[in-house]
């Protein structure tokens, strides 16, 4: 995979200068040097110096009436001001006393949000470039299971609450050869919540609406005349298939943006498999799993 190169490319060094910027120990280097930035950028002075000042520039004091700008839509008064910077100023003071007690430490919280924090600054430099139309071509054919359309189906249905099939044969035989538009379907079968008739379904939004039972019968059922009683969970159904569209392989400009979002986020996930292996490799990792109970344990505490 590619990354985006800022670096500018010549004849004799650019095959070299890409490699590098695929390293994963560049982009471990480059998030170190991020971090120690914001950390500069954000905190006035280190606190090694000085733990005990706190300094609020022209310029935080400006993003903090900023942000209360956009949240409001008008500029704070003097006073809420004041009230920012007060909260500001707090906020700071009980994060370092929070620290000095350790209480950062061994927190499941505070953990999963530094991990969160490192998978966005390490997405933001493995970042793809654009696919080309032959990649895409060549993801689309390699996946077309994913993007495969099903089998779509339009179709009318009465619904009979009852498991009568006695009633539902019988209302069978007065459908028979007649269309749905020749009907006066409203005085046919029970009333119901449920949709008399669904245009282009496939078997997800069937079996989503009526249950996998129906939409298994469904797929089955004859076009052009009514079939049934189909059962569901919610009774018996006579239905007429008007429509039915086998599934097809799309082509990509039918589903470009769908394969272009997949290629990406795939990408995007090999990135970061290989830049956590290159932290996971500086590390000596050791675990000591607890030794499962013994059989004549196990037996012994079944009840």
């Amino acid at each position: 995979m590619e990354h985006k190169d800022f670096i500018p490319q010549t004849t004799q060094g650019g095959s070299w200068a890409r490699r590098l910027v695929r390293e994963p120990l560049v982009h471990f280097l480059l998030l170190g040097g991020l971090l120690f930035g914001a950390y500069y950028s954000f905190n006035d002075a280190p606190q090694s110096s000085d733990s005990k000042q706190i300094v609020l520039d022209e310029a935080q004091v400006a993003s903090l009436a900023a942000t209360f700008q956009r949240t409001w839509l008008r500029p704070p008064t003097q006073e809420e001001l004041v009230g920012l910077v007060e909260d500001r100023i707090k906020e700071e003071i009980l994060y370092r006393e929070a620290l000095a007690l350790g209480l950062d430490q061994n927190d499941l919280v505070i953990r999963r949000r530094l991990r969160q924090k490192m998978d966005f600054l390490n997405s933001d430099l493995t970042e793809p470039e654009p696919p080309t139309e032959a990649e895409l071509q060549a993801y689309l054919v390699a996946n077309m299971d994913r993007f495969r359309t099903t089998e779509q189906l339009s179709f009318t249905q009465v619904y009979l609450k009852e498991e009568n099939r006695k009633r539902a044969t019988a209302l069978l035989q007065q459908l028979a050869g007649h269309p749905p538009s020749a009907l006066d379907l409203e005085k046919l079968g029970d009333a119901s919540l449920l949709p008399g008739a669904m245009q282009q379904a496939d078997v997800h939004e069937l079996e989503r609406v009526f249950g996998n039972g129906f939409a298994n019968a469904l797929s089955a059922a004859p076009p052009g005349r009514w079939s049934g009683p189909h059962a569901s969970p919610y009774g018996l159904h006579l239905v007429y298939v008007s429509e039915r569209l086998p599934g097809r392989e799309p082509p990509l400009g039918e589903v470009r943006a769908a394969v272009e979002r997949e290629w990406l986020a795939e990408r995007q996930r090999e990135a970061n498999a290989r830049f956590y292996q290159a932290l996971r490799e500086r590390y000596s990792v050791e675990v000591a799993y607890p030794q499962p109970p013994a059989r004549d344990d196990v037996v012994a505490m079944q009840p």
